[in-house]
């Protein structure tokens, strides 16, 4: 892989993408709009090439690909809470972007695609651990757009010479996670905390979610781009879970700053519990998750500190 796309690459996770390909030695060049990355993300990084452009605007995402073999595709309109109250903006990004995506790797030559799907395509989880073939019934548009767009990718694969692996995230959290109040809940509570403002749980906190750190994931992309002949969906999750109070309880030790909680009414949309089964994504992608969530919740603490974030 000489050179790759990674769309949103000045987002939280694309950015981890950008500095892991670099650190191995590609190219990289990064499609974004900045209308939720960071440009700062990607200072470290002179020598990627950037397009300042919208996955929908099918020029910016023709120049962006034009002599990549891979593309990591991230770029996104992102969560439950927004895609309700923006579902057309949901269903324009997330599904007419990776439309456009495709088709411009499609007609470049691009050998591997990795989309960066999402566990909301399941919607409420009928048995745990979940397996790939658990019944998707997503319960958000933010679901819905991310399962039409996974179904696009494999669509492709089947019918053109174009790998497609999709990556199921469960909860990924990291460095270079900014607050942002329709996001994952560690920066919320990590931007809270570190100013002594009081933590709002939706329900009893007994609910367990699987979190799985960015240094993991971007692994897991670049595992996928690599692996020759494999293309599917996959669950990425660490493959362990925790309940809110306990998260809570972790983040507080992390950074020597008990909060006070205040609990309120559950919200439509949010699963009671999941937990990811990724044997899957080992035995095909030889991805095995690492980063033990103590550990990735002190470095990220220390981070979100540091960055007044």
């Amino acid at each position: 892989m000489a050179r790759a796309l990674v769309t949103g690459g000045a987002g939280f996770i694309g950015s981890n993408i950008v500095r892991l390909l670099l650190e191995r030695g590609h190219e990289v060049v990064v499609l974004d709009d900045l209308s939720s990355g960071h440009r700062s993300n990607l200072d470290p990084f002179p020598q990627i090439r950037f397009v300042e452009g919208d996955v929908r605007d099918a020029d910016a995402v023709h120049s962006a690909i034009d002599g990549c073999e891979a593309v990591f595709h991230l770029a996104a309109s992102v969560g439950n809470t927004r895609s309700i109250e923006h579902p057309l903006d949901d269903s324009a990004i997330n599904v007419l972007g990776t439309l456009t995506v495709l088709e411009a790797a499609r007609r470049l030559g691009v050998r591997k695609l990795v989309f960066s799907s999402s566990a909301g395509i399941f919607g409420e989880l009928k048995t745990v651990p979940i397996r790939e073939d658990h019944p998707a019934e997503p319960d958000t548009p933010y679901g819905a757009s991310k399962l039409a767009a996974e179904k696009l990718c494999l669509a492709y694969a089947k019918l053109y010479p174009l790998e497609c692996v999709c990556l199921r995230y469960f909860n990924v959290y990291g460095v270079n996670q900014r607050y942002d109040a329709y996001g994952n809940v560690i920066p919320i509570f990590a931007h809270r905390m570190l100013r002594g403002m009081p933590l709002t749980v939706f329900g009893d906190g007994e609910q367990t979610r699987d979190f799985i750190n960015v240094d993991d994931v971007a692994e897991a992309n670049y595992r996928a781009a690599m692996n020759g002949g494999v293309s599917g969906a996959f669950n990425l999750g660490s493959g362990t879970r925790v309940t809110i109070n306990a998260l809570i309880a972790l983040m507080a030790e992390a950074s020597g700053e008990p909060p006070t909680v205040e609990y309120a009414p559950a919200r439509p949309g949010d699963v009671r519990h999941s937990l990811a089964d990724v044997s899957a994504v080992h035995d095909k992608l030889g991805v095995r998750p690492a980063v033990v969530l103590a550990d990735g919740l002190r470095r990220y603490l220390a981070w979100a500190r540091a960055a007044g974030v």
